[in-house]
Order: C-alpha cells, then sequence, then structure tokens
C-alpha cells in the first residue's frame, strides 16, 4: 500500500549532499536526483554507507534542508545507493519553485491531468 500524500515529479539533477556515515566518518559527495515532491526524494549514486533513520543534508542551487532516510537499496550496479529520503519539517523545501513551475505548465496544457494511478 502506497503511503505517499503528495505526487511525485520526476527529475534528473545533481545535488550536493553530505551527513555521517554508518562508521561514524563525515561525507560530502553529488548525488542525482530521480523524482521529487514538496516533502521527499529519490537520490541515486550515494557511496557512504547509510541507514534508515540516518539524517542527511542536501543542497540544491544554494539552498539547504535536511532529510530523514526512508529507505535504502542498491543502485542497478550493485556498488552505490539509492535512497528515498523525507524532508525535515522544519526546513524549506529546496526545489520549490522546480514544482510550482511544473505545476503551473501542467495547467496550461489542456489535457493535462496526472494519472490516477501515480501517486
Amino acid at each position: 500500500m502506497d503511503r505517499r500524500t503528495e505526487p511525485r515529479t520526476p527529475a534528473n539533477f545533481a545535488v550536493t549532499v553530505w551527513g555521517v556515515d554508518t562508521r561514524g566518518e563525515r561525507f560530502l559527495q553529488e548525488a542525482q536526483v530521480r523524482d521529487i515532491s514538496l516533502s521527499g526524494a529519490l537520490l541515486s549514486g550515494i557511496e557512504a554507507e547509510l541507514r534508515c533513520g540516518d539524517v542527511i543534508g542536501v543542497l540544491y542551487l544554494g539552498r539547504k534542508a535536511r532529510f530523514r532516510v526512508i529507505w535504502l537499496r542498491y543502485d542497478d550496479g550493485g556498488d552505490k545507493l539509492q535512497a528515498a529520503v523525507h524532508r525535515m519539517e522544519a526546513d524549506a523545501c529546496p526545489w520549490r519553485e522546480m514544482l510550482a513551475a511544473e505545476a503551473a505548465a501542467n495547467e496550461q496544457r489542456p489535457g493535462a491531468e496526472l494519472p490516477t494511478d501515480w501517486r
């Protein structure tokens, strides 16, 4: 059963990710964003070893936010991680403007409604 309360928007852009890995060592790296919403994202290409529940920082276009790791899995190559992350409520969404622009573009296109199974 899907527990998402908002739709995800496909994306493909780089962010800077930082935090503390499972060995207690700090990391700073670039990761790719695969989909976004106001409250979360799917990140890929993560090299640091993380656990569910870890809090990481994400930087996008000069905007920072903290995210909690919800789940992890290895990518197709098996050497890097994908992480579903949920934004900490106290922090502003770093890609809010991108989502607003996408919503405005969808409203202007006739018949551009979201499919019912998209959530």
